[in-house]
């Protein structure tokens, strides 16, 4: 982590106001070397007189004159292809095999057609925030900076009465960034245990027919271990095998879906209003890679080829789209209503099928710790600061404390999955409650306050205004009929069992 601070410094421009550059951190993306919590979780400090100081207004023609990316440190940088790679990884995993089921509620052609809807307006957000982070760059020399340090940022420079809620809006997006993540943990648990289950069961005989909590609790200590890498080297080697295995298994499920299809009236058109805030939260957890885009930014040699029409973000979420779509259409249009929650369960007795299980099984099984990366350093790093530990205790003291708190996180995310052991049942409940706020709800807000002060035409902030709002509104609705259908469904689900 580097912190660019530029003092109490103010910055003239060629007859414009005076902006104050106040510190402003520039946080880790995927290489934070936070191993022992070594590196110190610096918040920019934002000055007192953020109400009153000008901000000079910027027209909308200025995008052409953003200036260089900031400081960037003496190290290499990841390649285009290399970042493209991170995007697909980043959006296909168990959200993608969730997508027949979520067809399901949906009916095969509302979702045919709606899908590719969601995979824009969640590309747009993933524009907007990185657009949001240059603009702040340019207008008060932030640096570049990570997802809830450009929504603390933003608010400083929009409406002046919400000014003073931009700490606690930088809060907010870092506790559903945590509610994100361990929700992934918890459906990354379950879809181990559910396809290790059927492999089991189909390999082994009714010796080994378990019930998913039962599998969860023997997954318990391996889990554990995985939660005890601390180095991202080791953890590049466990992506980069997770990512091979995950490749395989996905050409195997499309063999299997494009062979002796049945026609679509086999199938439903459109499913009921009722079922579907559950297709919408399945989708927007499928698409909900926003928090890695500004790190993943910030690595590369040529940042600003991510954005563009043809740029690397639009090509990425182009090929995800079209795999959801092409996953979801022929996986429920093969199984129809009897598709499993993922369709990994739904695969032949075969062989190379149950082998398939198998792989998918233990790619996901070293995702997990990819996955649980993220929260846990957000909090251990809090911790740190909070109580001071690197100053008050002895390192073997601090790593004993660090490797209990690992292992409680892991329990925890283990215990709640097992509170509801149906992968179809948690996908929808996570993507709604979390990943609508990340990718559509705080995104809009971020780009109207960034766009407060600028100088346009007033259709141009109609347009602006309007465009932002709708996107607003359609995250609301994902988190509150998707969060309510889900709560609904798993009650359901659990009251007749």
């Amino acid at each position: 982590m580097s912190t660019f601070s530029y003092g109490g410094q103010y910055l003239s421009r060629k007859g414009q106001e005076h902006l104050y550059l106040y510190p402003a951190l520039n946080s880790v993306g995927g290489d934070s070397g936070f191993g022992d919590g070594d590196t110190s979780y610096a918040r920019s400090q934002i000055p007192k007189e953020r109400e009153t100081m000008k901000i000079s207004p910027r027209t909308s023609d200025d995008d052409d004159e953003l200036p260089p990316y900031g400081v960037r440190p003496s190290k290499r940088r990841t390649t285009n292809l290399q970042t493209m790679m991170h995007i697909l990884k980043g959006n296909i995993g168990t959200g993608i095999l969730a997508m027949p089921n979520a067809f399901m509620h949906s009916g095969i052609y509302v979702g045919l057609i709606t899908l590719p809807i969601f995979a824009f307006l969640c590309t747009h957000c993933m524009h907007i925030l990185t657009r949001s982070n240059r603009l702040l760059n340019r207008r008060i020399g932030c640096g570049m900076l990570d997802y809830q340090d450009v929504m603390e940022h933003c608010l400083t420079i929009g409406p002046k009465p919400i000014r003073k809620y931009s700490r606690l809006a930088g809060r907010m997006v870092n506790v559903f960034l945590l509610i994100t993540q361990f929700g992934f943990c918890c459906v990354y648990s379950l879809f181990v245990a559910e396809n290790l289950s059927k492999f089991m069961l189909e390999t082994q005989g009714s010796n080994f027919e378990f019930s998913t909590k039962t599998y969860l609790a023997m997954l318990l200590p391996f889990f554990i271990l995985l939660s005890f890498i601390r180095s991202l080297k080791h953890l590049a080697i466990a992506s980069s095998l997770a990512n091979f295995l995950q490749t395989i298994g996905l050409f195997i499920v499309m063999f299997n879906l494009v062979q002796d299809l049945p026609p679509t009236s086999t199938v439903k058109p459109w499913g009921s209003i009722r079922t579907f805030p559950l297709y919408m939260g399945t989708a927007i957890y499928a698409f909900e890679g926003i928090a890695l885009i500004l790190p993943l930014q910030k690595e590369m040699n040529e940042p600003e080829s991510l954005g563009g029409k043809i740029g690397v973000l639009n090509a990425s979420m182009t090929i995800v789209a079209c795999m959801n779509t092409a996953i979801g259409f022929y996986g429920y249009l093969k199984f129809g209503d009897s598709v499993a929650g993922s369709i990994t369960l739904n695969l032949p007795s075969e062989p190379l099928y149950q082998y398939c299980k198998l792989m998918f099984a233990c790619a996901i099984l070293l995702s997990y710790s990819i996955q649980y990366y993220v929260p846990f350093h957000i909090i251990w790093t809090c911790i740190l600061n909070k109580y001071q530990l690197k100053e008050r205790v002895t390192r073997p003291t601090r790593l004993s404390l660090e490797f209990t708190l690992r292992t409680i996180l892991v329990v925890m995310t283990i215990a709640l999955a097992a509170l509801v052991p149906r992968i179809d049942l948690f996908i929808p409940l996570v993507g709604a409650l979390s990943s609508s706020c990340l990718a559509l709800i705080f995104p809009p807000l971020i780009d109207i306050c960034v766009r407060w002060e600028e100088e346009t035409s007033y259709k141009r902030w109609v347009w602006l205004f309007t465009k932002n709002v709708f996107i607003f509104l359609v995250g609301v609705f994902g988190f509150t009929a998707g969060s309510y259908a889900s709560i609904e469904n798993i009650i359901d689900q659990f009251s007749h069992n």
